[in-house]
């Protein structure tokens, strides 16, 4: 069939199974836009106020559901604004399939409006990128981009389309099966009955083993297996902040976050262990601090299906390279049905020991807003974050006992992913509460997203914890700066959220304390219920603190509790 790339495009998009894009138009896409508006009953395109929000709204969408995210942008600074949110789902391992239109063919590098050479901006950040320069081989780079993304270790890759070449016409052939005939298989890395066995004698060798649980658990839909592995060892589960749910919160094993602002008992546990078995995880130095004496007296067996991060931060002793679903799989079998290891009373001690500021009474306290939210919203809440203090609130207070229901920038730390990723939740998942926790600062940097809530009618929950500074620089310069706050006070530049909020025709509410909070969640849910969203404003105290912390280049049991 003889169709122009605009029309392949749209085509081998639904063989992928796509039914949404998030985007925004301009001159280099507008033979794209054209066929999606004639294509508007097979696939859905959400507008966003921001190319950036695009992205994250993408890369919200493949958190939440486990399918590749897609979005669009025009050429130039259309393309340039992707870069942030492609940054982002690189360093998380989310897939997303980023689509620019650039100037046509013959104007490449030569400088022409709007031309820029984002393959070569994108490379570091994408699994790969391609430039079609003829319309024959679209169909075939849009499957393979597909492919790439979602195999072995997922990422974002990027496909920069030229303006004449969504013009042209070429031939395109359906795939064998039809729609959704050629979807994206997750890739089994090969690994060896050797490499099984060497981590096997480590394990029977060791006699306190703890976990340390990344998000490649949940991204392998391993979280049945580690739980079998644990109760079989008896062994404490330490999590990383993208490993958030791949674990059960409530579970006696289940040490919650790990590293700088972990838990007394995840921190104290992997300190104690005589082995660290990481699964899924890249040993980041948000997790490891000071690498000499991390885990100092364990010895380390690494499962992830990236060859390129074993070894890259900490030495392993034994390592398996691949699909971890399958490798633990495997590792149960070759374990005896019970196992004796020298954990007594020690974990639960441990997991007694939290940080004053975690009880202390204020008019309105992180810790209430996050567990009241958790028990109005339900089992079945997705939660998004934007960055900072909150974040890390929201990773140590909310009951997370499933995969996918935390969506948060782990690697990249990005303020302004919260409302992307949080309507790319919702549009995945619209019979799933969705509610975004984010901080005034973070809420300066997407709050334009309310209209696109508004529009297309996404009931997302929006909290702002409203401190009137950036509270984790601010907490910082407390700390380790003398309390010299350069530049983190917001007490006098506004903006009124309520009144911004109404200006979108979103419904806000203001709470200052425990009684006005309650009231104003329960109207809000009202408003959800009826398909809009709804936003309160909390005001907490500008000096709250996330603890425990542990200061820079210290060992992650050295903590200011």
């Amino acid at each position: 069939m003889q169709y122009t790339g605009a029309r392949i495009l749209v085509e081998s998009l639904v063989e992928q199974g796509v039914d949404t894009i998030f985007g925004y138009p301009g001159a280099a896409v507008l033979h794209i836009y054209d066929e999606l508006y004639r294509q508007k009953d097979r696939i859905r395109h959400i507008l966003t106020s921001h190319e950036q929000h695009a992205t994250h709204a993408a890369d919200g969408y493949a958190r939440s559901s486990g399918r590749v995210g897609v979005c669009l942008a025009t050429s130039g600074p259309g393309a340039t604004n992707l870069v942030t949110g492609i940054a982002t789902a690189a360093i998380d391992s989310v897939p997303i399939v980023a689509i620019t239109g650039n100037v046509s063919v013959p104007l490449l590098g030569k400088d022409s409006f709007q031309e820029v050479d984002i393959a070569g901006i994108t490379m570091p950040i994408v699994k790969h990128n391609w430039i079609v320069k003829d319309v024959n081989d679209l169909a075939e780079v849009i499957r393979e981009a597909f492919i790439v993304a979602k195999s072995g270790r997922p990422g974002p890759v990027l496909i920069d389309i030229p303006h004449d070449i969504s013009a042209a016409h070429g031939e395109y052939t359906p795939p064998p099966g039809g729609e959704g005939g050629v979807l994206a298989k997750r890739a089994m890395c090969e690994f060896t009955d050797d490499d099984i066995v060497k981590a096997v004698v480590l394990i029977k060798e060791s006699k306190r083993p703890v976990f340390y649980a990344g998000g490649g658990v949940i991204l392998s839909g391993a979280g049945a297996e580690l739980k079998k592995l644990a109760e079989l060892l008896n062994a404490p589960v330490a999590l990383s902040l993208m490993g958030m749910g791949a674990f059960p919160h409530d579970h006696r094993l289940c040490t919650g976050l790990i590293g700088m602002h972990g838990s007394a008992a995840s921190n104290k546990a992997v300190q104690k262990a005589d082995l660290l078995i990481a699964l899924g995880a890249r040993f980041s130095d948000r997790v490891t601090s000071q690498v000499e004496k991390f885990a100092r007296g364990a010895k380390i067996l690494h499962i992830d299906i990236d060859p390129a991060e074993i070894n890259k931060n900490i030495q392993a002793d034994a390592f398996v390279v691949g699909d971890l679903k399958a490798v633990l799989s495997r590792l149960l079998k070759k374990l005896p049905p019970k196992m004796a290891t020298e954990w007594n009373n020690e974990i639960e001690t441990w997991k007694a020991q939290t940080p004053r500021d975690h009880h202390r009474k204020t008019a309105l306290h992180p810790r209430f807003v996050i567990q009241e939210t958790a028990r109005a919203l339900g089992a079945q809440a997705i939660i998004v974050t934007d960055v900072g203090q909150h974040q890390i609130w929201t990773a140590q207070f909310f009951p997370f006992n499933r995969p996918r229901s935390f969506l948060s920038s782990g690697g990249m730390g990005t303020m302004g992913f919260g409302m992307g990723a949080a309507m790319g939740a919702k549009t995945a998942n619209p019979a799933c509460p969705v509610a975004l926790f984010s901080g005034d600062g973070c809420f300066r940097m997407n709050c334009a997203e309310m209209a696109t809530l508004v529009r297309y009618r996404l009931p997302v929950l929006i909290i702002i914890f409203n401190n009137q500074t950036l509270g984790m620089v601010r907490q910082w310069q407390n700390f380790f700066y003398g309390g010299r706050y350069s530049q983190t006070g917001l007490e006098d530049r506004g903006p009124d959220f309520v009144k911004l909020a109404d200006a979108y025709d979103v419904p806000a509410y203001r709470a200052a304390d425990e009684t006005s909070f309650i009231d104003s969640l329960k109207k809000c849910l009202a408003h959800n219920a009826a398909g809009s969203p709804a936003l309160i404003e909390t005001i907490i105290d500008k000096d709250e603190r996330v603890l425990p912390m542990v200061p820079g280049g210290k060992p992650i049991d050295e903590q200011i509790m």
